[in-house]
């Protein structure tokens, strides 16, 4: 049952509004993607620094201008890739990943967004082997889904990360099996009639409430051990949660389609 608007998770959503207000203008000069210093996946760069968000929280009302793609109680706004009914279980008020499944979309295309999900991962495996799955905007672009608390993988691929892009700030993972929260704020890329991308994507993530990417400009759509180069795509596509042999979590999914910035 949701549990009245706490006064914490108010401030986090007042910040994200103001990081989304800032559009394509601002980037974090702490996240440069570094492609000259870093391999992609490198194991031996520097681990970001852990933070405690504090103790998770019951699930918050969603706002009233919200599209709600997950309340608990039924799968209706998905389906797989090739339109057939999504696998996953639904249960005490939470979806998890069905192994060999495959992966779930959003019957609806999105562009700009303010994405909320929230998320478990169990407490299995190690490294990238340990509650992975993922959460593709536009179903491309990654923000990578791991149990990142006391389990060491390559930085760029740790939970919060874009993947093979940017670690995230700090790591502010709960335990494996503990309620997370990602709050996402998304510009998709801008491509001119020849299909030369003209305006990077860009997200910021927080993470239980804490700025983990600061208005990151995506080098490209993402890749294992590679960066591919943009092409270009319709304005709108759909959400993708990753299916990945790991019985992951997830509840309380809205997203608010943000107006198309210049």
């Amino acid at each position: 049952m949701f549990t009245p608007l706490s006064r914490r998770l108010g401030i986090a959503l007042g910040m994200v509004a103001l990081i989304s207000a800032t559009g394509f203008s601002r980037t974090s000069t702490a996240q440069v993607p570094s492609l000259d210093q870093w391999t992609i996946h490198d194991e031996d760069r520097a681990q970001p620094a852990v933070v405690d968000p504090g103790p998770a929280r019951d699930p918050l009302p969603p706002p009233s201008d919200a599209l709600v793609l997950f309340d608990g109680t039924d799968l209706s706004p998905w389906e797989k890739p090739n339109g057939e009914a999504p696998g996953w279980k639904v249960e005490n008020e939470y979806m998890e990943v069905t192994r060999g499944t495959g992966a779930i979309q959003t019957k609806e295309g999105f562009g700009d967004v303010q994405l909320h999900v929230e998320w478990a991962s169990p407490n299995s495996g190690q490294g990238q082997n340990s509650g992975n799955s993922g959460i593709f905007l536009m179903g491309i672009y990654e923000v990578q889904v791991l149990n990142s608390n006391g389990n060491k993988t390559y930085p760029d691929g740790q939970a919060a990360s874009v993947y093979g892009q940017y670690p995230p700030l700090v790591n502010a993972s709960r335990p494996a099996g503990q309620w997370q929260t990602y709050d996402i704020i998304f510009h998709r890329p801008r491509f001119d009639g020849s299909g030369k991308v003209t305006h990077p994507a860009r997200v910021t993530v927080l993470h239980n409430g804490v700025l983990v990417q600061d208005n990151v400009a995506l080098t490209g759509p993402t890749g294992h051990h590679a960066r591919p180069p943009y092409k270009a795509h319709a304005d709108t596509l759909p959400l993708q949660l990753q299916e990945h042999n790991e019985p992951v979590r997830y509840r309380n999914i809205w997203v608010r389609p943000l107006p198309e910035a210049n």
